[in-house]
């Protein structure tokens, strides 16, 4: 495929990037805390640490993991919320050469297990709030270590108390018995009487186990090399230098996890690599409390998910902040309505533009420019990212056709920890990831995704996009949130089922299927309508339509 995107860059951005061969997320860490060491690098709660801070903190507890026999290789789990600690973990283990295996602490017992034991992790880093999921399956697996934080005082940070209130999680800590635990601040304390003898990481080394979110089987750790990593920083890099001053100070408000690949390149690798400050939301879900912290940045950068930037454009509060200083909108991991990013520029001044990448791609990919309005198009492949769309034949379609998005450049993964079938399968031939997204071409070369294989709807005979049914039914003034899925039929094969989260409690299921016959063709048109309090969603917020297909199967928390 000819890269017709090229002619349509931002001036300023090149075709490719290049990267020095002697680099690794260590190396650039080490950079950044000698030119940045005395800016915030972290915040959370009222409370920050610099990069000076960072450094020494991150340090002491490389060398204390160091003493208790994690080497290089050796795979540690972390598995917090967005805390101070997470980050002091991070670059600690990445120091030293381990390689970290992001948990959401959300896991139920089963899912905890299987990860742990698929990656072999030796050593967990556990908030207290989520012990008692550990203890039920500790003696079940390798780990041998467990690193205890806790959502209080820590790291000197007198009074530092979180109000963690998450769905499917008590105020209250449970009590919980595991052997070999060690409070962080105790880890702390001993490793900073220790040296850390830093790992020579090339960027052929692994830096993380990227679990895939499971969607379309069992959940694969995507290995991501330092090299993977590096390649997408310098390639995002090059992509926002034409829209934001690196050489400026930055804030950036994080509402997603860092233990989700997106919030974990763009919001903590990425905004450590520019001496950027990080603002960590340990609960997006208490908006309001969340509005009055960033009230207090002027914040030049945020990420988050279309549920997300929805609620917070529908919180009078939110609407009154300064938004003076804001240069970059991202939202990914969901398809970006173009009623919120309407609403957004409405409100902000500024445009909210939409990146698309998985965790196999480390994971940007593909990006709108962040000078436009990005919703309906996940963009343009970004420098160094070859990208072409394929039928089920293996061949390449051309503008405007529907084909599987398929990608190739340095920050793709070299395959699955473990497991070569599943590699083999996920590659073409010629070296191309295939992701499982459907999306067409435009002849500018912007992408618009269609939907994922699995979620096509076959209505007698012909597909339907189930992000296309819901994009029609978000336009009716009584629609708040919806996902559409499809049921079986006798006479169709398969129909359309619509489930509703209301903005007006007098909307009805005939006005509704009134409303979408009026705006879609026949076969799309929903055939059932189902009203609810509340769609499933993941921890990022994005909808989870395998819940809606199983509706009484245990909720996956990924």
């Amino acid at each position: 495929m000819n890269p017709i995107w090229l002619e349509h860059y931002p001036e300023g951005v090149p075709a490719t990037i290049e990267i020095d061969p002697m680099l690794s997320i260590s190396e650039l860490f080490s950079r950044s805390v000698k030119q940045f060491s005395e800016r915030p690098a972290y915040s959370c709660m009222g409370h920050s640490i610099t990069y000076r801070k960072l450094d020494e903190l991150s340090a002491a507890f490389g060398a204390w993991a160091q003493s208790q026999g994690i080497v290089k290789g050796s795979r540690v789990a972390l598995m917090m919320p967005n805390i101070l600690q997470y980050p002091v973990c991070l670059f600690g283990l990445l120091r030293i050469g381990a390689i970290v295996v992001n948990v959401n602490p959300l896991y139920k017992a089963r899912e905890l297990q299987y990860q742990l034991n698929d990656s072999g992790a030796e050593m967990i880093v556990v908030a207290e709030n989520f012990a008692h999921t550990l203890e039920t399956v500790l003696e079940k697996t390798k780990v041998r270590r467990v690193v205890l934080t806790t959502i209080g005082e820590e790291m000197g940070f007198k009074g530092l108390i979180i109000d963690f209130v998450l769905r499917h999680i008590t105020k209250k800590v449970e009590s919980f018995s595991l052997p070999n635990a060690i409070y962080f601040t105790d880890v702390l304390s001993r490793g900073r009487r220790m040296k850390l003898i830093p790992s020579e990481n090339t960027l052929s080394d692994i830096a993380f186990l990227q679990y895939t979110g499971g969607t379309t089987g069992v959940s694969k750790g995507a290995i991501l090399t330092h090299g993977n990593l590096v390649a997408n920083l310098f390639q995002v890099l090059a992509w926002v230098k034409p829209f934001i001053n690196l050489d400026e100070r930055q804030i950036m408000i994080t509402p997603l996890p860092l233990y989700h690949v997106f919030s974990m390149t763009a919001n903590c690798l990425l905004m450590t690599t520019i001496g950027a400050e990080s603002v960590l939301i340990t609960n997006p879900r208490n908006i309001p409390k969340m509005v009055r912290e960033i009230g207090h940045y002027k914040f030049s950068i945020i990420t988050g998910v279309n549920t997300l930037f929805n609620a917070l454009l529908n919180n009078a509060d939110f609407r009154k902040l300064d938004f003076s200083n804001l240069r970059i909108s991202l939202g990914g991991a969901m398809a970006l309505h173009p009623a919120t990013a309407k609403r957004w520029r409405e409100v902000t001044g500024r445009p909210l533009s939409e990146g698309y990448g998985l965790s196999e791609t480390s994971p940007g990919a593909i990006i709108n420019r962040l000078d436009a309005d990005g919703a309906g198009s996940i963009g343009m492949p970004i420098p160094s990212t070859e990208v072409v769309l394929r039928d089920d034949n293996g061949k390449d379609v051309g503008i405007g056709q529907v084909g599987e998005i398929c990608i190739r450049g340095p920050q793709v993964t070299q395959g699955y920890w473990k497991r070569p079938d599943e590699t083999e399968r996920a590659k073409t031939a010629d070296g191309f990831f295939l992701t499982g997204d459907m999306a067409v071409m435009d002849e500018r070369g912007r992408f618009t995704i269609v939907d994922r294989k699995k979620d096509l709807i076959l209505v007698s005979g012909f597909n339907v996009y189930p992000t296309e049914v819901e994009a029609i039914a978000l336009t009716h003034p009584g629609v708040f949130e919806c996902a559409a899925i499809g049921i079986p039929d006798e006479r169709a094969g398969e129909v359309v089922k619509l489930f509703v989260v209301k903005r007006s409690p007098t909307l009805t299921q005939e006005e509704l299927i009134k409303y979408c016959r009026a705006n879609l063709a026949g076969y799309k048109v929903p055939r059932q309508v189902e009203f609810r309090d509340e769609l499933p969603k993941n921890t990022i917020g994005k909808v989870l339509r395998r819940e809606l297909r199983q509706p009484d199967s245990e909720e996956s928390m990924r």
